[in-house]
């Protein structure tokens, strides 16, 4: 099939820095220090209600109610805490509830987001869209994978506008 026969534009093709993949926790230390102290404060709380009679017989439904929300606070904080954003020449992907994946070379749009001056507590993000309008939001706490979500956004521009 020659270019001229293919349908729509053509793939974009981006190299990480080095050529190798780049990796990068997705969540601050601080953030995740943050939702541990609140996730495991909970759990703490609920201890001291225990222990202090208020899920005594007539008050299950409200305990069981408690420990179903602690469950998802647990389940959510392991993610947050094990999540790692993942940019090499194919795709990007974050490990999350589920991974995310979005290959790069069906990119129509990206622009990375972050609130300056409290990149410490907000990680980075980057919004990338395809052709097809499917689109996902990436995190990344490490400055070095910021700066490949840059260079991405910016190839990526250049590419579609055809520079």
């Amino acid at each position: 099939m020659s270019p001229a026969d293919r349908l729509g534009p053509a793939p974009f093709r981006f190299t990480p820095a080095g050529g190798i993949a780049a990796s990068s926790r997705a969540y601050s230390l601080t953030f995740r220090g943050i939702a541990t102290l609140f996730v495991f404060g909970a759990a703490w709380w609920l201890l001291h209600l225990w222990q202090q009679g208020q899920f005594a017989a007539g008050r299950g439904t409200l305990g069981a109610w408690f420990l179903a929300a602690l469950a998802l606070m647990l389940w959510t904080w392991w993610c947050i805490v094990r999540s790692v954003t993942t940019l090499d020449a194919t795709e990007l992907r974050q490990t999350w509830i589920w991974t995310k994946r979005m290959p790069l070379g069906e990119l129509a749009y990206a622009r990375v987001i972050r609130v300056r001056g409290l990149e410490w507590l907000i990680a980075p993000r980057i919004y990338v869209r395809t052709l097809l309008g499917k689109f996902a939001v990436f995190y990344a706490a490490e400055p070095a994978m910021v700066a490949e979500f840059d260079r991405l956004a910016a190839q990526l521009a250049a590419f579609r506008q055809g520079g």
